[in-house]
């Protein structure tokens, strides 16, 4: 991010452009523009030390995910949260790195909760012999994250991506990455509220159901894991 009192400018990596994107882009996000006026090109040109086609593509970027837009007489300015891409993983991750939320969270998880018990019951009509194996993959990492042999937080979303592939339906596949990022949020939190992993009776039953091709049980297995999650978020909040 940028430092005006010590005169420091971000670190961009490799990539100028999409550094200079992540750098505005959480700025933005996070608040560090707040009350005040966006920066002209040549602005932001002096302070990342980059050139004017850097500049403007990474404006561009960032207009395209609803950041900004560029107005007569008013140059470029933040857009209301109302209109970002909340499906767009950057600004997602960008929400993340704000001070926490737990109604972040549950907004998050009743987005899984319209998206994936649907994916589940898909995959239980028209999943392919490869595709049961990723599930089946998915929940084997989990067991072993259970022993302490995997990731636990990496296992658990493996599960639930190869479930949304697995149904065969390009638009929630479209939702993979939203999914995962949500996932990656929430698990962290209701892990430390239970103080154990995610359940692999729970996630097991999800996988038989769609073993066995019977859409009505995976689609509620589904539901209730997501359902417990819900019910952790809301006595957290009313606590």
């Amino acid at each position: 991010m940028i430092d005006d009192a010590n005169g420091m400018r971000p670190v961009l990596g490799r990539n100028l452009t999409y550094g200079m994107v992540d750098a505005l882009g959480r700025a933005i996000v996070t608040g560090a523009f707040d009350g005040k006026r966006f920066p002209t090109e040549a602005e932001l040109t002096t302070q990342h030390g980059v050139s004017r086609a850097v500049t403007r593509e990474a404006v561009k970027i960032l207009t395209a995910k609803g950041l900004l837009s560029s107005r007569p007489r008013q140059g470029t300015i933040i857009e209301p949260s109302t209109s970002w891409n909340l499906f767009d993983t950057d600004i997602l991750n960008w929400l993340l790195d704000r001070k926490f939320s737990v109604e972040l969270l549950q907004q998050f998880t009743e987005l899984r909760l319209s998206i994936e018990p649907m994916a589940a019951m898909f995959a239980a009509r028209s999943a392919g012999d490869a595709d049961i194996a990723a599930i089946d993959a998915g929940f084997a990492r989990m067991e072993a994250a259970d022993r302490g042999e995997d990731d636990a937080l990496d296992a658990d979303i493996a599960f639930h991506v190869a479930i949304m592939r697995a149904s065969s339906n390009p638009f929630f596949r479209q939702f993979e990455s939203v999914v995962s990022t949500a996932l990656r949020s929430s698990i962290r939190f209701t892990n430390r509220l239970k103080g154990h992993s995610a359940s692999l009776p729970a996630h097991g039953a999800v996988l038989d159901a769609i073993r066995r091709r019977d859409e009505q049980g995976a689609r509620e297995a589904m539901y209730q894991i997501i359902s417990d999650v819900l019910t952790l978020i809301g006595n957290a909040r009313s606590g």
